[in-house]
């Protein structure tokens, strides 16, 4: 597999369904476990050995070039000279190998506008697309090789859909015969995002519009958009009900998408 394959995730939105903590930081900055939902994701790619990422900034930004610029010298202990200011890390070979661009595409650009301001950034390369908001244990080398093998412009990794509430099963007598609290919906496929995509894909965006709308649809029309079937573990983070389900499966040591 080609591991030159740049990674991008959209992390412009405004989370307004998470306002409770999108209202002080940007979306991917919101955390699971003490580390914002941005580095899980990072992390799920670099298992993989993808390691370049393109990340499309908006709404508090700025908070998220924060992060970059210090994470190497606080993931790390150091030594500092009080008398000259000079600073000298002491040994540790566990660094991350990520490469990560930070591309400000407006505070309130749409997810297609946001896409075609990095076409000169991705160049003419396939690349990888998701969100900076869901987590998954999606094989990402399969969804590679699926990609390869039906030569379109894009692929989607289709999910089912979380359920929101308690599923129940009933006897004729209404006695609750099987009950689960979060459940997976197996009725129908829904975008989950973890794309792979073909530069040329976009061509397809005109405009500042929303990629999930008339270039996708396009896409469809026309017979280049195609779906990877995962049936594993995938949750987005819209609401702080999904917050909470997230920290409480990583407490718990429950995590699936945690595969490094």
């Amino acid at each position: 597999m080609d591991r030159n394959i740049p990674v991008v995730i959209l992390c412009g939105g405004m989370g307004t369904r998470l306002r409770e903590e999108t209202e002080y930081k940007p979306k991917p900055m919101v955390e699971i476990g003490g580390r914002p939902i941005l580095w899980h994701i990072l992390k799920h790619y670099s298992q993989y050995g993808f390691n370049e990422f393109i990340l499309a900034l908006g709404y508090k930004g700025e908070q998220i070039k924060r992060y970059f610029l210090d994470f190497y010298a606080l993931s790390r202990d150091f030594v500092v000279s009080l008398n000259d200011g000079q600073v000298r890390t002491i040994n540790r070979n566990d660094s991350e190998k990520w490469q990560t661009h930070l591309v400000d595409t407006g505070a309130t650009t749409l997810t297609g506008g946001r896409l075609k301001q990095l076409k000169d950034v991705i160049g003419q390369t396939t690349f990888m697309l998701t969100y900076g908001d869901g987590v998954s244990d999606v094989d990402l080398n399969r969804l590679l090789a699926f990609h390869r093998s039906h030569g379109g412009l894009v692929t989607l990794t289709a999910v089912r859909p979380p359920a929101r509430f308690g599923a129940l099963e009933l006897d004729a007598q209404n006695r609750i015969r099987h009950f689960k609290e979060k459940s997976i919906l197996h009725e129908g496929w829904i975008n989950g995002g973890f794309f792979v995509v073909e530069p040329a894909a976009l061509d397809y965006i005109e405009q500042d519009v929303m990629w999930e709308h008339a270039p996708m649809e396009r896409l469809a029309a026309d017979g280049q958009l195609y779906a990877y079937q995962h049936e594993g573990f995938w949750q987005c983070m819209d609401t702080v009900r999904d917050l909470k389900y997230l920290e409480s499966l990583w407490d718990g040591g429950d995590a699936p998408w945690r595969t490094w």
